[in-house]
């Protein structure tokens, strides 16, 4: 696979990731457009009652929302578009012109203070990426075909291995939105990376249990499920399956067989089976209902410092729970963190492995 490094016109990182299978020519074109320059990194706050860091990033209240095709900011730019990548390409990475973190980096300075205090602040430091998955405008990652499923693949590889290396990240967080219900603002196929300078508080809470029951926490979960009514599918290298005390009405969990704490980790066995299963995952959702189902597809990844017993994991969650129904975090989700589960999760189960069948037939069809 040929990785072609660039820059935009404020001078933003631009990278191209081609496929194994391209025909598109090395050289690119160059970004002729005159931007503003970039905003001011945002700012990190503590709420002293959880010691959890909030960002405040202004300058996202500005995105963009739900443009045009024609006005697609993530498609090649055009004469009559001037978008942010500038030539043609099969999966393009680049940083964030609103982010939530960065481009400042670490400093004595700017590192989060530990210990709880009242109106601690600093600078909210890391990267936010995106990564296009597709020139086209329409379309999602489990659409895309196994071959460049295959190049994002090496990309979140890729980009998680030197988002690490980046003073002051603590955490790697690829992921995919996809539909309005989850807040997507743009229906172009891409995901995002977020690189954060904290640990952030669903991994601290694993940790913890990791501290409590033992670093083989993960493994056993996974050689229970393995065995049990809520697998959805498996392979040589990944299983997925539907947790037991799942939260979400559609909530899947798909874990690797072999302890590794992130992308760049994965062998090319587990990458080459990884892009035939996830899409497969993703595709089985929209076979649920008539109409496709809203997803958030989350690559939970081993924090950088006290990862003993952590394992990569793949999250895909809905708030989809019936037809026509949602499930809105009200009252005891919203305000108590306390969870109600509204379906079985094994009999979500069941109806998933159905829905991934007809999934399987149609995708073998279409």
């Amino acid at each position: 696979m040929r990785v072609i490094r660039d820059s935009l016109a404020d001078g933003r990182e631009l990278i191209y990731f081609d496929d194994a299978t391209t025909t598109l020519p090395a050289e690119r074109k160059p970004d002729s457009r005159t931007l503003d320059p970039r905003p001011e990194t945002a700012e990190l706050r503590q709420d002293p009652l959880t010691g959890e860091w909030i960002t405040i990033a202004k300058a996202r209240q500005n995105r963009v929302m739900l443009p045009p095709a024609h006005l697609d900011p993530l498609a090649p730019q055009t004469p009559d578009n001037p978008s942010e990548i500038p030539d043609q390409y099969d999966v393009a990475v680049f940083e964030n012109r609103s982010p939530s973190f960065g481009p400042a980096q670490a400093t004595p300075n700017t590192e989060a203070p530990l210990g709880i205090g009242l109106e601690r602040a600093t600078t909210s430091v890391g990267r936010c990426e995106v990564v296009c998955f597709s020139p086209e405008h329409e379309g999602s990652y489990s659409t895309l075909g196994e071959t460049r499923a295959r190049t994002v693949i090496e990309a979140w590889a890729h980009r998680t291995y030197e988002l690490s290396q980046i003073p002051g990240v603590q955490q790697v967080f690829p992921f995919e939105n996809r539909g309005e219900a989850i807040g997507v603002t743009l229906h172009h196929p891409h995901g995002q990376i977020y690189s954060y300078p904290y640990v952030t508080p669903r991994t601290q809470r694993l940790q913890a249990s990791v501290r409590d029951y033992g670093t083989s926490l993960m493994g056993d979960i996974l050689d229970r499920e393995r065995n049990g009514s809520r697998v959805i599918l498996a392979g040589e290298h990944w299983t997925a399956f539907v947790p037991f005390a799942a939260r979400w009405p559609i909530e899947v969990h798909l874990l690797p067989h072999r302890d590794i704490p992130d992308f760049a980790h994965t062998s090319l066995d587990e990458r080459d089976e990884l892009a035939y299963l996830h899409p497969r995952l993703l595709r089985m959702l929209d076979s649920l209902y008539d109409t496709p189902t809203p997803y958030i597809s989350a690559w939970h990844q081993a924090p950088l410092s006290d990862a003993d017993g952590i394992r990569m994991m793949l999250q895909v969650t809905s708030p989809r729970r019936g037809a026509d129904k949602m499930k809105f975090l009200a009252g005891s989700e919203a305000a108590m963190g306390a969870w109600v589960g509204d379906l079985v999760p094994e009999n979500a189960a069941a109806a998933m492995r159905d829905a991934l069948a007809l999934a399987d037939e149609k995708w073998t069809h279409r």
